[in-house]
């Protein structure tokens, strides 16, 4: 077995073989970090008698990264590799001993949900701890940041279990560079902001501004005559903002499209089009649900894309090559990049590298079309647009976080921003710097910045544009309705006419997401993703096939990762899938196995002979006799080691797949029981009461499959509960905030019951599309730290198909199968309270027929061309099980009309289409009917917001578990033993 660069192999107690840092690094000076460059990570040890310690690393790149720079040791689980903290030690407690000792805590699988390592995070700035979104891999400190892990127990959101100490009492007190930094053009760090606890009324602010429009339909200026279009577009987008003045923005959007050319054209209509007009009418167009390329007769987009200046000249109106033309400031710019981006058109190359020009030494964006040289200082507003504009784009990544940086180092103490220095705070500069702050995760300055503006808003609605100014502006309560509603230019949706619904055919481009899915950089020699180097993540590598599947884009991947794991495919430490799911031992898990065995049926695979095991078989061997703690049993029809609900729907839908409708029927029952009175499943087994999106999925999608008006009435109430979940952007709420796991899940849900979920499918899928970024991988959520997740990249792949875990199908036709054997041979060590007696048959028939939904949880499914099960070194721990969105496919197997799918074909569920068990109309009554399993696909998304993410065997229970477990790579969570599921806080 090879070892990690950072990493030794450590033998513990029972010869359990754990990863870990064998030796702390040198640790840097804690005066190398100050409050605003390095990051200190505070770990408590007071469970053990012991205190606080501290720790800085001057220049962090991950969480994982800061505590071995800070002086500590890890070590992970077996099942999970060094990914997961499963044990912490430092120098300075205890001559270097890690915590919880062997005796504790064995660390062979997912620690308990009420005694682990959880993960918490305190932003510049920020006066309280919050559960970690990411995992410690994944996690990147800002600087001035401060973390801490302690040790002990949260609750399913993450609202328990915080640290006893407070984030400034560890936070770096010097707030200066120390003697051996080098010196950067780093923004000097002001006081933590502390404005008014007031929210303010956009409500009123919307009544304010349009009891102003002239004539009903235009804001004119003082300063000429004639309407002020600009200051009409901004209005109209702030009222879209508020969505409370309906009457009035149908006026003034009439109004702009009828003077459309007297605005774009301020030559004349031989001249061209002015970019600065253009922008802001396109953003007036998808702030209002129109079409931009066809608003008052013109293509605004094309206006942009085609008049980009290739050098200085035209009269003045480029100043340099890269300008949208007549883009007399970077504001202008800016609006042009944001109008492009949110109406999913690639702005031009040179129009993004102009902002590098425009960026100053200390990080913001200039005020004015500066050259190359020119003189550069920074102006908040051009600055926050500019996060706007850069946010996502693959290229700019660095550049839109030194300009977030220099936003959030210049706020004044009072909340607010300055217009230029030394000037007191003003209501434009802070409601533009409040939208930016917000977009990337900065919600305590967001928040006072938001309480300064509050304080200036009158008691008649509008807004002051400072403190000294006793009468509202308009132009100041335009950007504060923005800021107060938590909207910029980019978000800003909501149709006048109605019912708000996403532009026709604004969905995910599965393409590009599989492009990034199958990039060598991520998916190792073709085979698998790591959640630690050489480590692999079967779970997720599951997922990734899952999500291959349902797109039916490129099957040569989903080919390479299938072979590897049937074959029993080792990664760098001689791990295989057999290793993750356990299968065979003590600590086989249900989930796991569900898992790897959904996969093997999705792809028109023998799971009662893949990866060298009847996983078949194996799942009734794991099924509970009644509960047993040291079986990982909450009681009978469980599964072992199942403790969460998508590690149940997995099970069941493998069983009802492969046909195993006897021993399948205490499970099912068992996953019943759990169903709240208002139809939701919790995420955790045993249930917590809490209730949650991706759990209810994924228990809708599994109970689709079982025949009769029980089942069919759970999975109604089921869709129902997850439909009214939806927020006002499209989106879900989940373990990552507004996840993009979770509306994927969300969707497969409601599709099976598209018939009443249409429109909220809809905006499900424009939300997610908004996720999308320029490498084709998706945000773990809306919020929050920004960039493309692997996890959730699987997860909205397969979801966005809407086609249930259920029901997937991708018959890879010329691959060989093994020959379905009529009996398993390979089935899981049977405890004393499982009952895997029944070997089920190899037959298809007789199962009920799934209906589309996906069961994202992250179990991984071994490969098997052998016979032989091996296990791998130590003990395997399947615990927790990372969900994913996988959109399931169907291809070779009958479709809902009959017609049979070709191998290598994907087919989408039937809309409102009759299928046992399925789609709008379940089969009513006569249990055991005979129905056609179709395979389907598990995904396992990964992010700590809603849903399924994790490398475990259990499904993990993201969405209502917030704060469990935080796994390394992208907030993975792991369900583990009996212990409560895994969630983002719960590091993995």
């Amino acid at each position: 077995m090879s070892l990690l660069a950072t990493g030794a192999v450590a033998v513990a107690a029972g010869g359990t073989v754990l990863l870990a840092n064998p030796r702390a690094a040198v640790a840097d000076p804690i005066e190398d970090c100050t409050t605003t460059t390095g990051a200190i990570v505070a770990v408590d040890f007071g469970h053990w008698g012991g205190g606080v310690v501290r720790g800085c690393d001057a220049d962090p790149s991950t969480g994982m990264n800061l505590l071995h720079k800070a002086g500590f040791t890890t070590a992970g689980t077996e099942h999970d590799g060094p990914a997961f903290i499963c044990r912490l030690g430092t120098g300075g407690f205890n001559g270097g001993t890690q915590y919880p000792t062997p005796a504790e805590e064995p660390c062979t699988t997912t620690p308990q949900a009420t005694a682990y390592w959880s993960y918490w995070i305190a932003a510049p700035g920020q006066q309280t701890w919050s559960y970690s979104q990411f995992g410690a891999a994944m996690q990147k400190p800002k600087p001035g940041e401060v973390e801490a892990w302690v040790y002990g127990g949260t609750d399913i959101g993450g609202t328990s279990g915080a640290p006893s100490f407070t984030p400034d009492s560890v936070r770096a007190r010097n707030t200066g560079p120390s003697p051996s930094a080098s010196p950067s053009a780093s923004p000097t760090a002001t006081a933590s902001p502390t404005g008014p606890a007031r929210t303010g009324d956009p409500a009123a602010a919307a009544a304010w501004l349009a009891a102003r429009l002239v004539d009903g339909d235009h804001m004119e200026n003082w300063a000429f005559e004639g309407p002020d279009y600009p200051r009409t577009a901004q209005t109209a987008i702030a009222l879209a903002a508020a969505g409370t003045q309906d009457p009035a923005l149908r006026k003034v959007l009439a109004f702009l499209r009828a003077h459309t050319d007297a605005y774009l054209y301020p030559d004349g209509p031989a001249g061209k089009p002015d970019s600065g007009a253009a922008a802001l009418l396109a953003l007036v167009a998808g702030s209002t649900e129109g079409d931009p390329r066809s608003f008052g007769g013109r293509d605004l987009l094309a206006a942009l894309t085609d008049h980009v200046c290739v050098g200085p000249g035209e009269n003045g109106k480029c100043t340099a090559a890269g300008d949208f033309y007549g883009a007399s400031s970077p504001w202008a710019q800016a609006w042009a990049v944001v109008a492009l981006r949110r109406a999913g058109v690639t702005p031009p190359a040179s129009a993004l590298a102009r902002f590098a020009v425009l960026q100053c030494a200390d990080g913001g964006m200039a005020g004015s079309m500066i050259v190359a040289g020119g003189y550069c200082e920074s102006d908040p507003g051009s600055t926050s647009l500019a996060v706007l504009a850069l946010r996502g784009a693959t290229g700019y990544e660095q550049m839109a976080k030194r300009a977030a940086e220099q936003l959030a180092a210049s706020q004044q103490a009072d909340g607010s921003y300055a217009p230029y220095a030394g000037a007191p705070g003003d209501t434009g500069s802070t409601a533009h710097a409040a939208q930016a702050l917000l977009a990337v995760g900065q919600g305590a300055r967001q928040s006072a910045a938001k309480a300064w503006i509050a304080a200036r808003q009158g008691e008649d609605g509008g807004v002051r544009p400072d403190e000294a100014t006793t009468d509202a502006d308009p132009a100041a309560t335009e950007q504060a309705v923005l800021a107060l509603t938590g909207t910029d230019l980019g978000t800003v949706r909501h149709n006048p006419d109605g019912a708000t619904t996403p532009p026709a055919g604004r969905t995910p481009d599965p393409a590009r997401g599989s492009a990034y899915l199958t990039d060598r950089a991520r998916l190792i020699d073709g085979h698998y993703y790591e959640a630690f180097p050489a480590f692999a993540d079967f779970g997720l590598t599951i997922d990734g096939a899952f999500a291959l599947a349902a797109t039916g884009t490129d099957d040569t991947a989903l080919r390479g990762i299938v072979d590897f794991l049937d074959r029993q495919g080792k990664d760098a430490n001689d791990r295989t899938v057999n290793d993750w799911t356990a299968i065979g031992t003590e600590y086989a898990g249900g989930g796991s196995i569900g898992k790897e065995a959904l996969l093997a049926e999705v792809v028109g695979r023998d799971p009662r002979a893949f990866g060298g095991h009847d996983l078949i078989a194996a799942l009734a061997a794991v099924t509970c006799a009644r509960a047993d703690d040291s079986t990982g049993c909450a009681g009978a029809g469980n599964y072992t080691w199942a403790t969460s609900v998508f590690s149940q729907a997995l099970g069941i839908m493998a069983q009802l797949r492969a046909g195993d409708t006897a021993n399948a029927a205490a499970p099912i029952a068992y996953l019943k029981s759990l169903q709240h009175a208002d139809g939701s499943w919790p995420s955790l087994i045993p249930a917590t009461g809490d209730s949650d999106v991706d759990s209810t999925a994924m228990a809708v999608m599994a109970l689709a499959l079982v025949p009769g008006d029980e089942a069919a009435a759970a999975v109604d109430k089921g869709v129902a509960w997850i439909a009214g979940r939806q927020l006002a952007d499209g989106g879900f709420p989940g373990a990552a905030g507004d996840s993009t796991n979770s509306a994927a899940l969300a969707i497969q849900g409601m599709t099976l019951r598209r018939s009443a979920h249409g429109p909220g499918i809809a905006e499900a899928l424009d939300f997610l599309a908004g996720q999308q970024n320029d490498d084709g991988g998706f945000n773990v959520a809306s919020e929050g730290q920004r960039g493309s997740d692997v996890r959730a990249s699987t997860q909205v792949l397969g979801g966005a198909t809407g086609v249930s875990f259920g029901t997937l199908r991708r018959d890879l036709g010329g691959t060989p199968t093994p020959t379905p054997t009529a009996t398993g041979t390979a089935t899981p060590t049977a405890t004393a309270t499982a009952t895997a007696t029944v070997t089920p048959t190899a037959t298809a028939t007789a199962t009920v027929t799934p209906t589309a939904t996906p069961t994202p949880t992250a179990t991984p499914t071994p490969t098997a061309t052998q016979t032989v099960t091996p296990t791998g070194t130590g003990t395997p721990s399947p615990t927790a099980t990372p969900t994913a969105t996988a959109t399931p496919t169907t291809t070779g197997s009958p479709t809902a009309s009959g017609a049979p799918v070709l191998p290598g074909t994907s087919v989408p569920p039937a809309v409102d289409a009759p299928v046992a068990g399925g789609i709008d109309e379940p089969v009513r009554g006569g249990v055991g009917a005979p129905v056609v399993a179709v395979p389907v696909q598990v995904g396992s998304g990964a992010v700590r917001g809603g849903g399924l993410a994790s490398t475990g065997t259990e499904t993990l229970v993201l969405t209502g578990a917030a704060g469990l477990l935080t796994a390394l790579g992208a907030a993975a969570v792991l369900v583990a033993r009996r212990r409560t599921g895994t969630s983002p806080g719960r590091h993995r």
